[in-house]
């Protein structure tokens, strides 16, 4: 997933999953109109999910973008998911990545990697269907 200057925007959800030292993380990325609309997605995913740990996300609609860690150390879920959106070339995106912690700690390093490619087989899941 090369930048390439131009963004794209995905035409249905797409999802993705990475499994770490016991914990899953399931990634949906999905196109977006408004910012609105992201607050009720994210709590139907809490509520779909509502054994996880943490629903994290991020999304860029132009140049209004948010990226939201949900209880996981600073910078390593949220950030990592709009990176991804951001290396695609993807606009009017949305990508939420649920993590149910399997007892293992994986560190701040271990996070990143974790939701950086939750979101990134989401999204490579959405542009090749």
């Amino acid at each position: 997933m090369k930048e390439d200057n131009t963004s794209h925007t995905l035409t249905k959800i797409s999802e993705g999953i990475y499994k770490e030292k016991g914990s899953k993380f399931i990634a949906y990325a999905m196109p977006i109109a408004s910012k609105d609309e992201v607050k009720d997605i994210v709590n139907r995913y809490k509520k779909e999910h509502h054994k996880a740990k943490h629903v994290c996300f991020a999304y860029r609609i132009g140049q209004d973008i948010r990226a939201n860690d949900n209880g996981e150390p600073s910078g390593t879920a949220g950030r990592p998911i709009l990176r991804q959106i951001d290396a695609a070339g993807l606009d009017n995106t949305l990508v939420v990545v649920v993590r149910y912690f399997g007892g293992t700690l994986l560190g701040t390093g271990g996070l990143i990697n974790a939701y950086k490619t939750a979101a990134q087989d989401a999204i490579k899941n959405g542009l090749t269907d």
